[in-house]
């Protein structure tokens, strides 16, 4: 476990120790009261040393200028210099002592009865509601380089993944707490906005191979800092401090965890620190969006980290994850080049660690765009018992479900992933579901929602287009879906749907001169089968629109394992031809 700070200071320049709160007011040219005040509501750095009869606090000088360097002192909190006492004149002679003695019995009495009642009101550490949800907000970076954000990110990612395999514990997820990096809020607000009893806050300060994390938690209702620690070690232990924290964390709340739960938070082992970071570097490049630079970048990294450790498992998630971004019909790129990446990577990450959630998750979802239903389903259950609070688990079960015609059971699963992770869980996901289900106003209604945050989020422009396409809205699609298509440089996938709401808007002619320039995209680079289906089903031209469904069986494409329910293909499922392909694909 991590004991309190006895390690030299991190900071390159010598940094002083101050070691009473009357010299870290002092420094920060205060009175002590405000710097409790600013320790407890604020999380300033402040150290403790339990010794066997009290205790004593303690700061260093470098973390104090880093955390005031990331605030603003309220104009209200510059305490005002007392004033000089002046004796007016003509006063009346002094109270005889006895009459001051009188009066200082009084006080006291009184500041009893104020004490007494004040514990007798106070709610109890039984009475205080069990905390059964907890965020881990965002670790702020206070190290001199911006540049190390990538490992303070890391580090919350890891906190987030370790708590979260406690069934008895929701935990939000990386993406819902992102949102509150520099937040404006109060901790019970984000608490509040989160739907969490309790939250976790903290720092790290990385200085060559040595890293210094500080967290506290405090619980939301009361906006009480009920625990707090500081860990100093080198960066090849991150692991295990990642580790001892999690379980500190778990025992401070008072969370039940099965005998394999505290065997998986204590799991840890060394890493080495250029192993560690190349990792980190993927995941933080991979978390900056989706466009093909950042994901070819993430895997360089995780292949990095993978060359210099082949046993280190998140790494091969990590890269999974990467390459499953990479062979979305966004990215346009073509499903034998991503599938068998992601299916080989998902597989070596569990067979070094057979409980790794997303490793799972990822895999179920390969599986069932290459039509392997029962395993699919197999892998999906198994990262459900593995953690049934795992929201993207539950929203791959409600795809899967979807493809199934299973549609009820299907937004019965994707509101309770998003019910689990109200943010981390898009609207984009919960769209696509509506959309299935041929429930159309609600579809448009999450993207808009989507959209109205995010105005230049070419999925959900997409996912847009496709709804009032089928809401018989198609002159409303068209806007829509080209600016989807602008965005995205030209998405094939985009594309073929603007094509469809052309032809629905009554613009063939339009249509028919997108599709010639698709065409002619496809002689010198790979177009994936959908977009033509889609745009021929749009025309009305049947015969064209089988020929690319075939095309789109051989390339496994992505969009037959919605052939059961995808609202496209109601015009033709009365054609035996497509009878035969949706058993062909196993949902016959």
């Amino acid at each position: 476990m991590g004991q309190p700070l006895s390690d030299p200071p991190l900071e390159k320049k010598p940094e002083r120790r101050l070691d009473s709160w009357k010299e870290i007011a002092a420094y920060l040219n205060r009175d002590v009261t405000t710097v409790q005040r600013w320790e407890k509501r604020e999380a300033m750095p402040i150290h403790r040393h339990l010794h066997d009869k009290r205790g004593s606090v303690y700061a260093l000088t470098g973390e104090l200028d880093a955390w005031v360097r990331s605030r603003r002192f309220p104009a209200d909190e510059t305490e005002p210099a007392p004033a000089a006492p002046s004796t007016p004149p003509n006063l009346p002679p002094a109270p005889a002592p006895r009459i001051w003695f009188a009066v200082g019995a009084l006080l006291c009495l009184g500041l009893a009865v104020a004490a007494w009642l004040s514990f007798r009101h106070r709610p109890s550490a039984a009475a205080l509601p069990r905390i059964r949800s907890i965020a881990v907000l965002p670790l702020r970076n206070i190290s001199q380089d911006p540049g190390q954000e990538y490992l303070a990110d890391g580090i919350t990612d890891a906190l987030i993944g370790r708590l979260s395999e406690i069934h008895d514990l929701r935990v939000t997820s990386h993406t819902s707490v992102m949102r509150f990096r520099n937040p404006q809020q109060s901790v019970p607000e984000i608490a509040r906005a989160l739907g969490v009893d309790a939250v976790v806050e903290g720092s790290v300060l990385r200085e060559g191979s040595r890293i210094r994390v500080t967290a506290q938690l405090i619980r939301a209702a009361t906006d009480e800092h009920f625990w707090s620690i500081t860990y100093d070690r080198e960066l090849r232990d991150v692991l295990s401090l990642e580790s001892d924290l999690a379980q500190l964390i778990a025992a401070k709340v008072e969370v039940t965890a099965t005998g394999q739960e505290r065997q998986r938070l204590a799991a840890s082992r060394p890493v080495e620190p250029e192993i560690y970071e190349s990792y980190l570097k993927g995941q933080f490049a991979l978390s900056q969006g989706n466009g093909r630079a950042e994901i070819d970048q993430s895997i360089r990294y995780f292949e990095d980290a993978i060359d210099k450790d082949g046993t280190f498992a998140p790494a091969y998630l990590g890269a999974a994850a990467a390459w499953s971004a990479l062979g979305t019909v966004f990215m346009g790129v073509a499903p034998q080049q991503t599938r068998p990446q992601v299916i080989a990577l998902a597989r070596q990450a569990l067979a070094l660690d057979p409980d790794l959630i997303g490793a799972h998750v990822l895999l179920a979802n390969v599986l069932q765009e290459e039509w392997q239903w029962a395993a699919a389903e197999s892998e999906y259950k198994r990262a459900l018992d593995l953690n049934p609070n795992d929201a993207p688990a539950n929203a791959g079960y409600a795809f899967w479900l979807s493809c199934q015609g299973r549609l009820d059971e299907s937004v019965t699963w994707i509101r309770r992933a998003r019910a689990l992770d109200p943010t981390g869980v898009s609207g984009d996901q919960v769209a696509h579901i509506y959309f299935m289900a041929h429930r159309f106003d609600e579809a448009i209604r999450e993207s808009n929602s989507v959209l109205a945050i995010e105005p230049n989020n070419g999925f959900s422009l997409m996912n847009l287009g496709f709804s009032l396409i089928a809401n018989n809205q198609p002159a409303d699609a068209i806007p829509v879906l080209e600016k989807a298509v602008a965005l995205s440089g030209g998405s094939p996938a985009a594309t073929g749907v603007l094509i469809r709401a052309y032809a629905h808007a009554g613009r063939r002619d339009d249509a028919l001169k997108l599709l010639e320039k698709l065409k002619q995209r496809r002689k010198s680079g790979y177009i994936p089968a959908a977009a033509f289906v889609n745009a021929y089903l749009g025309l009305g031209d049947t015969e064209q629109a089988f020929y690319w469904l075939d095309q789109a069986y051989r390339e496994q494409s992505n969009i037959l394992q919605f052939l059961k329910t995808h609202p496209f293909f109601d015009p033709i499922r009365s054609d035996p031809r497509f009878a035969d392909l949706v058993r062909r694909v196993g949902l016959g």
